[in-house]
């Protein structure tokens, strides 16, 4: 079975990387997960200190719009931690793949 995946990477405001990592740990990724969406990755880019990924499966496209419509209009959110996430990032980009349940799970661990 595949699954779409969404690679969504952040270049961060100099020296916010910190204050990124704590919020998301701590507040953003297990809101995320109350939330039943499926966070498969999340860290520091290896190759540039200000950049960090968040990677996430969905079952289609219509799954993810569902899902994040939901999650980034609700007041957990917009009320929690959205400011002090977003008060960190400079820019994000999004890319979208197909990838096997196979090649998911190995990204869990692998990375």
């Amino acid at each position: 079975m595949q699954r779409l995946i969404e690679v969504r990477t952040y270049r961060l405001k100099p020296e916010s990387g910190t204050r990124f990592e704590q919020v998301m740990t701590r507040h953003a990724l297990p809101l995320l997960r109350e939330r039943g969406m499926d966070v498969v990755a999340f860290g520091r880019s290896r190759h540039e200190h200000e950049s960090w990924y968040l990677i996430r499966a969905y079952r289609d496209q219509a799954d993810l719009v569902a899902q994040q419509d939901a999650f980034y209009s609700s007041a957990i959110w917009r009320e929690g931690p959205r400011a002090d996430v977003v008060g960190c990032i400079e820019d994000y980009l999004n890319t979208l793949l197909w990838l096997s349940d196979a090649a998911i799970d190995e990204l869990r661990t692998a990375i």
